[in-house]
């Protein structure tokens, strides 16, 4: 209790020594658990904020060895202690435990989900570890972790914002993380389209366009050595500092005014590079001296709690050790200093002479680059074609129905779906969007389509379908693709429509007073995310003499340039307003609405609609 109210007052060297007497038992009794958990969790977190990397793993590891397993242990808290375990293995070097780590971290994250969350905040919480798993394997370098961790925060965001609930600030804060680590992950690479398409992105999201998105941008542009740009966008730092009253600590020096200086040197701006460097020079005592007395002040605290004249001796030795540490951290950083300010008047010296070699060098790399391109572009030609040709035909001609569907990928292989299988009376439909874009969402929807089908075949219902599918897909999972769908299957003769919605969007029956209306169903989850889930399924008596309309996000969602949205509104306006005639008439009027509506905007994602009417 004590920790936390210091803690809260940020005393945080008081709350550590207190938080750490918390962790001091040998067994762990009932009552005790949730106070111990919390305890650990805080002081882990605390210490990986510090970069206390052995200390981090000396309190956590013992730590979650008493909570794991024990029936009132907290999955939101053994989930944070995982993470700050796996970032702090991560750091020091040691890849494969860290991503054992991070593999428990996300399973307790997903435990945590399942778990009753009546405002949200479990799945929040969920998010943004996920998000900082992306974070800690992207500071380490380790790009291709990076991107199945951002992926994975991309799949449980997108369940997120299908909750009724569901915060749009935050909901565009996160999209905006997972777009421009996208552009990162990609850049990496050597996807540098694919990079600029996400960072185009990401400065597309209202979160970008504040003063912390514009430094994040950096991240990015430094990368790209868009450094003219970078440069512009650190011009907020002094304002973003002084807002905040940020302490001008080591860390900071490192994380904001070195990459500052760095900007402003290569794109050349001199006299703000030498005025940066001033800056570094100037906080660099002080943060010398702050970090004296955060010292000082943890050995004071420490001898007040314990009053042990070792324990102060102890601490008096850790200050001395620190103050050689600091002074030899110091040396180093002025010599760093010194070779980039020598390295930035060397620049000037050397730059012609430099600049036909890496004309020529350039040219090489256009022409490697376009000979790659023309081969994947082919590759990718032939992975439509194939991909394509495993849809059926737009339209399905039988006695008593009328069915037309269309598909329209966003890019050369789509993530989108839908397929039909008619047996005598009796018509199974579906349509899907898988999450991603590109040839991995293609394969995947392969294997939906294939499984789809044969579980048709053998009659199953479409709740029986979704739960089968769903354990076929999440065994070996690795990368966290899943899929909405929504699957029917409809009696022609009597009209009845069975069906199960797996995180789709709502289709719109046509037939009523109002010409119209989404459908109300049970929210189940998406396909693929977690293993065992029982979907649950509905029934209407009939829907003969209505029009089913299923359509994909990419109706919906489409944008026009200023980023105005088709939306749910106006979708069933059009709808209602559409005099049925045909299926075909219905798809392709709304396909015509929403070519208007992009006012020549290149469609930000797949767009796939069916239409339906019996009898």
């Amino acid at each position: 209790m004590r920790g936390s109210a210091l803690n809260s007052k940020k005393d945080k060297a008081g709350a550590e020594v207190y938080f750490k007497k918390a962790l001091d038992v040998e067994e762990l009794a009932d009552e005790d658990v949730v106070f111990y958990s919390r305890s650990a969790r805080t002081l882990a977190q605390s210490l990986s904020v510090k970069n206390d990397y052995e200390t981090t793993l000396r309190i956590s590891t013992p730590a979650v060895e008493k909570l794991e397993g024990h029936p009132k242990a907290q999955s939101r808290d053994l989930a944070v202690l995982y993470y700050v375990i796996g970032s702090a293995q991560m750091y020091l070097g040691h890849v494969e435990d860290a991503e054992e780590s991070y593999e428990m971290a996300y399973q307790q994250y997903r435990h945590s989900i399942n778990e009753k969350d009546t405002n949200g905040s479990r799945i929040r919480a969920a998010i943004t570890g996920i998000n900082n798993i992306t974070v800690a394997c992207l500071n380490t370098q380790h790009y291709d972790m990076g991107k199945k961790w951002n992926d994975r925060t991309d799949s449980v965001l997108y369940v997120y914002r299908l909750r009724p609930d569901a915060d749009s600030e935050f909901c565009d804060h996160f999209r905006a993380r997972i777009r421009l680590f996208n552009a990162l992950t990609s850049y990496a690479a050597g996807r540098t389209a694919e990079a600029e398409a996400s960072f185009e992105a990401f400065q597309k999201t209202e979160y970008a366009k504040s003063e912390q998105g514009q430094l994040d941008a950096n991240d990015y542009l430094m990368k790209a050595h868009r450094y003219a740009e970078a440069a512009k966008n650190f011009r907020l730092l002094d304002h973003w500092i002084g807002y905040r009253d940020m302490k001008m600590n080591l860390d900071n020096i490192s994380m904001y005014l070195v990459p500052k200086f760095r900007a402003n040197l290569g794109a050349g701006r001199k006299d703000s590079a030498l005025y940066v460097a001033t800056q570094i020079c100037n906080a660099y005592d002080s943060a010398l001296v702050w970090s004296k007395r955060d010292d000082t002040a943890e050995m004071a605290t420490i001898y007040e709690t314990h009053q042990k004249e070792e324990e102060l001796a102890r601490s008096q030795w850790e200050v001395e050790k620190r103050g050689h540490e600091m002074f030899r951290q110091r040396l180093i950083t002025l010599g760093i200093i010194f070779v980039l300010l020598s390295g930035f008047l060397g620049f000037y010296v050397i730059h012609k002479r430099k600049a036909f070699a890496l004309l020529q060098d350039a040219y090489d790399q256009l022409e490697e680059a376009t000979t790659a391109r023309e081969r994947i572009e082919s590759e990718l030609r032939i992975a439509r074609d194939i991909q394509m040709s495993m849809i059926p035909a737009s339209n399905l001609e039988s006695e008593g129905l009328d069915l037309f569907a269309s598909m329209t990928p966003a890019k050369e292989v789509g993530g989108d779906l839908y397929d039909y299988f008619l047996e005598k009376d009796h018509l199974y439909i579906a349509i899907g969007d898988v999450s991603g874009k590109g040839v991995p969402a293609s394969l995947f929807m392969a294997q939906v389509i294939r499984l789809f089908r044969a579980m048709a075949k053998q009659h199953y219902t479409p709740a029986e379908i979704c739960t089968r599918i769903n354990n076929e897909l999440t065994e070996n999972n690795e990368n966290g693709m899943f899929i909405t769908m929504f699957i029917g299957l409809v009696d022609l003769t009597s009209g009845r429509l069975d069906f199960c919605n797996a995180g789709h969007n709502p289709p719109v029956l046509g037939g009523d007073a109002d010409g119209g209306n989404f459908l109300q169903m049970i929210p189940n989850a998406p396909i693929g995310l977690w293993q065992g889930l029982e979907y649950e399924g509905e029934v209407i008596e009939s829907i003969k003499g209505k029009p089913l309309f299923i359509y994909t996000d990419g109706l919906n969602e489409a944008e026009n340039p200023d980023l105005v949205r088709f939306g749910d509104d106006h979708m069933l306006e059009v709808l209602r307003e559409t005099h049925f005639t045909s299926a075909m008439q219905v798809v392709e009027s709304l396909k015509r609405q929403v070519e208007a509506h992009r006012e020549g905007a290149e469609p930000n994602d797949d767009l796939t609609m069916m239409c339906l009417k019996v009898g």
